[in-house]
């Protein structure tokens, strides 16, 4: 894909030429010469691919009660304490995901005119292949936006964003209205099924021509031919697998009590969505025993070859080899780290007891031993005081009373903690870092994990049939909720007591389920998503811990400043000021 890129960059860049000066305009590249240079063609689409949102972690969390941030310059720290404005939003999916369609449409304008090979049945499996990433991709652009930059307008009318399907030029009309939410969501619907309709469900190569699909071996292609087009060389692209799970995310959204007035979403449908990427792994069985400690089984991830995927990913990125950047980040000071992600006493006390129980109902919580018989996730996901850390397994000291030691509460070097909690989760503890040396170590990050999914029918199946019912699918929220905690090592000494005493209760399992979500995918990017999907507060307080020898005293780190309305997020003003037909979400 990156060489790809390049070819599609430097062709719109190097040109013929007379002299320096007088460029031969009849050498400069056009769309149209795609035509008969598929390489320049393909890279049309591949400009779509790098503006995934989520080719890089973007820690919108410190926007959230889950965590602050000790940059002080920090985006998201400005938005959740008051700076949010329709031109000043760093959740903005507008102007990226618009360009994104733009060379997607442009792109499906040429496809089924390119040679991409000579020999026939091939040249229509890759043209099949490259439209079905299209689609798959439209989708996906769409639902960013659409989760981004949907919302009320101030007639009471729930609205999304412009759906545009054709090639904008230089005369088009670009002032489009909005279309509504309804008729976003089905159009990420329709642009899935053409997906699901034109590609693999995975790209795996296939020994026998009996497997070629029917459709192309009728018409004379042979399992080597197959395996050129839609082979394992592909599999970082977008699959049918990808854009199914595309359409369990919006199904989600559509069916989510902040949309669900103004749509025709379901919780039965969402269910049924991402229920239907679950059957395909055996349901709730398939849970990835190692699923919750992706970022850090060193053995799957140095054997991660030809972009495969272990268990708990549907897509995920590439791997970097020898990276250290997300330690010299997130590392404490006395690791040579910057502690830039502190997460908050909120999220801290969001992990149950070992025994599953929430610490308020607890009787065995002690407020000045508070990380005693804890859920083993919180030492998984966050660096509490005593945590032993790094290479040499350095105790990390959070403390405030502590004035020699960079980790403490607030320290003058600008890296240490505000919170008294660091971030652990996402990072490799075998990355060494010192004041002359640098070890990196491979990593990846995800863009889908079948976690993410198992919550997802988690909470539509609870509020579409209750905890304990099932659908069409042999398996129920109840018993995603107990595989995932099963797996988390929670409540394992009890027959999980709390969850058997809430799985009659539709609205305490909807609590549980939620708060499953919020341990399980803490800084992933989701908190702030999801807490406006389901109408939650936004301003409640990010808290910290203040140590003091043996005493444990919680404070207020940063107050959070949200209006109702912002709920939903801006269209940006840049464009309201542009074009007229555009409606602003209320309040904005």
């Amino acid at each position: 894909m990156k060489k790809i890129m390049t070819v599609f960059v430097a062709a719109l860049l190097l040109v013929g030429c007379d002299d320096l000066f007088t460029p031969a305009i009849e050498n400069n590249k056009q769309v149209s010469d795609g035509l008969n240079d598929p390489l320049y063609a393909e890279g049309i689409l591949a400009n779509a691919y790098t503006r995934n949102p989520y080719n890089s972690q973007s820690f919108n969390d410190v926007a959230t009660d889950d965590a602050v941030t000790n940059q002080t310059s920090n985006s998201y720290l400005k938005m959740a304490t008051g700076s949010w404005t329709a031109n000043s939003n760093p959740m903005d999916q507008w102007s990226s995901c618009k360009a994104a369609i733009h060379y997607i449409n442009l792109f499906l304008s040429q496809v089924d005119q390119v040679s991409w090979v000579n020999t026939p049945i091939v040249n229509t499996m890759f043209c099949d292949r490259l439209k079905g990433e299209a689609y798959g991709l439209r989708a996906m652009f769409n639902f960013y936006m659409l989760q981004a930059h949907a919302g009320w307008t101030a007639d009471g009318r729930l609205m999304g964003v412009p759906i545009v399907e054709e090639v904008e030029t230089e005369t088009s009309d670009f002032n489009y209205p909005r279309n509504t939410f309804d008729e976003c969501i089905q159009a990420i619907y329709k642009d899935v099924q053409r997906a699901k309709e034109l590609l693999p469900l995975d790209y795996e190569n296939i020994s026998s021509d009996a497997q070629v699909p029917e459709k192309y071996r009728n018409e004379g292609a042979n399992y080597s031919q197959y395996n050129v087009v839609f082979g394992s060389n592909f599999r970082s692209r977008m699959s049918a697998r990808i854009a199914l799970a595309f359409r369990a995310k919006a199904a989600l959204l559509a069916a989510s009590p902040a949309f669900a007035e103004g749509s025709n979403g379901s919780w039965a449908d969402a269910a049924d969505y991402n229920g239907e990427l679950l059957d395909m792994i055996g349901g709730a069985s398939g849970l990835a025993t190692q699923g919750n400690t992706w970022y850090k089984n060193a053995d799957e991830i140095n054997n991660l070859t030809g972009g495969s995927n272990p268990p708990e990913m549907i897509w995920r990125n590439g791997k970097d080899a020898t990276a250290y950047a997300l330690e010299q980040a997130q590392f404490p000071p006395s690791l040579y780290g910057s502690g830039q992600i502190n997460p908050t006493q909120n999220l801290v006390d969001a992990f149950p007891m070992a025994n599953g129980y929430p610490i308020t109902d607890a009787p065995e919580y002690d407020e000045q031993n508070p990380y005693a018989n804890r859920d083993p996730r919180l030492a998984l996901y966050i660096v509490v005081n005593g945590t032993e850390m790094g290479t040499d397994k350095k105790i990390i000291d959070t403390s405030a009373d502590n004035t020699s030691n960079n980790d403490g509460l607030n320290r003058e070097n600008g890296y240490s903690t505000r919170t008294g909690y660091y971030l652990r989760k996402h990072l490799r503890e075998d990355v060494y870092l010192s004041s002359t040396t640098t070890t990196g170590q491979p990593h990846y990050s995800p863009r889908i994990r079948y976690t993410e999914i198992f919550l997802n029918y988690a909470e539509a199946a609870n509020e579409a049939w209750g905890p304990t019912g099932m659908g069409t699918h042999g398996y129920s929220a109840y018993d995603v909720i107990k595989a995932i905690r099963k797996r988390a090592n929670v409540g394992i000494d009890n027959g999980d007591a709390y969850l058997e005493s809430v799985k009659d209760n539709q609205a305490k399992m909807r609590e549980l389920i939620r708060n499953e979500r919020r341990l399980e995918l803490c800084f992933e990017g989701f908190r702030f998503w999801d807490l406006r999907r389901w109408n939650m507060d936004l301003t409640e307080p990010a808290k910290g811990i203040r140590i003091n020898g043996e005493t444990y005293q919680v404070f207020n780190v940063e107050n959070r400043t949200y209006s109702d309305f912002m709920r939903f997020g801006p269209i940006p003003y840049s464009e309201v000021v542009k074009f007229d037909a555009l409606e602003q979400n209320q309040g904005w």
